[in-house]
C-alpha cells in the first residue's frame, strides 16, 4: 500500500539540512513521498522536497525524547512505511568532564535511544508486511576512541554494531538493514558540536550529496554497509588493526580543541 497518489513513503529524520536532506532528495527523486522530521525548522527543506515532485509532510520534534517520537509516529499514523532513514544525530565536543551532562545525556537519547525507539516501532510494521527498507546513519566515528568527543563516537560504535545485528535478525523478513557511516561531512555538524576551532572542524569534508547517494544506493541494493570516500575506506581499514591508545591520539589531535589554529 502507498501514498494516496500511489507513491511509497519515506520517513527521513534529521532532514532539515546536511546529509538527511540530501537523503530526503535523492528519496524525492526516485519516486518517494516524504515525511520528514528534524529538531530545526523544517519549511526551507520541505520546499525544496516539495519542488522535486513529492509530497511532504514535516514534523520538527525532539527525536531524543518519546513525546517526540510518539509525534512523528503519530503522523506516520496507518500508512505503511516503505523506507525509514533514520539519520538525526547530535555530536559533542570537548574534553568529556568538562561537559554539561545535559548535553551528554541529549547526545545519547538523540542517537541512540529515540533511534531505537523509531525503529522499533516503524520496524515492526514492515516485518509484519515482508517488505521494508532501513538505512541507519552510523559513523567511521564508531571505529575508534574519540578522544575530545568521546560520547558521540561511542553512540555511534553502537549504531554500527547494532544495525548488523538488526540486519541479521531480520534476514528472512523480506526488511532489509543498511548503515551509512560517512566520514567528516560539510554540514552543521561541527559549529553544533561546538568544533569549529579543531583540525578535524576547519579541514576539507566531504560533500553531503555524495555521501547521501552512496547511502541512498546501498540502501536501495539492500547492502549490509558503506563507507563513503576512498580516503575513509582506508580509515576503518587502519582502524581495524591499529591498537586503540595509537587511535585515541590521532584523535585527540584531530578534535582536541584549538588544534585548528
Amino acid at each position: 500500500m502507498n501514498t494516496p497518489n500511489n507513491r511509497p513513503l519515506a520517513v527521513v529524520t534529521g532532514a532539515s539540512s546536511g546529509i538527511g536532506l540530501k537523503l530526503a532528495r535523492c528519496c524525492a527523486r526516485e519516486g518517494f513521498d516524504l515525511l520528514i522530521a528534524a529538531d530545526q525548522p523544517l519549511q526551507a527543506a520541505a520546499g525544496q522536497l516539495r519542488a522535486e515532485g513529492a509530497q511532504v509532510e514535516a514534523v520538527q520534534a525532539d527525536l531524543a525524547t518519546a513525546d517526540g517520537v510518539a509525534q512523528l509516529c503519530a503522523a506516520i499514523g496507518g500508512r505503511p512505511v516503505e523506507a525509514l532513514l533514520a539519520n538525526a544525530g547530535h555530536g559533542l565536543g570537548h574534553a568529556f568532564l568538562d561537559q554539561d551532562f545535559t548535553a551528554v545525556r541529549h547526545v545519547i537519547d538523540t542517537n541512540i535511544t529515540g533511534t531505537l525507539d523509531l525503529l522499533q516501532q516503524v520496524a515492526r510494521g514492515m516485518r509484519q508486511r515482508g517488505q521494508g527498507r532501513i538505512l541507519i546513519t552510523g559513523s567511521i566515528a564508531g571505529f575508534m576512541p574519540g578522544s575530545f568527543q568521546a560520547v558521540y563516537n561511542g553512540t555511534k560504535a553502537f549504531i554500527d554494531s547494532f544495525s548488523f545485528a538488526l540486519r541479521n535478525e531480520l534476514k528472512d523478513s523480506g526488511v532489509t538493514v543498511s548503515c551509512l557511516m560517512p566520514g567528516p561531512t560539510d554540514t552543521q555538524f561541527f559549529e553544533r558540536a561546538d568544533m569549529l576551532d579543531t583540525k578535524v572542524g576547519t579541514q576539507k569534508k566531504d560533500d553531503p550529496a555524495d555521501v547521501a547517494r552512496a547511502g541512498f544506493d546501498a540502501m536501495m541494493k539492500g547492502e549490509g554497509d558503506v563507507v563513503s570516500g576512498l580516503k575513509n575506506k582506508v580509515q576503518v581499514a587502519m582502524a581495524n588493526v591499529m591498537p586503540s591508545d595509537t587511535l585515541a591520539e590521532q584523535h585527540r589531535r584531530l578534535a582536541e580543541p584549538g588544534s585548528g589554529t
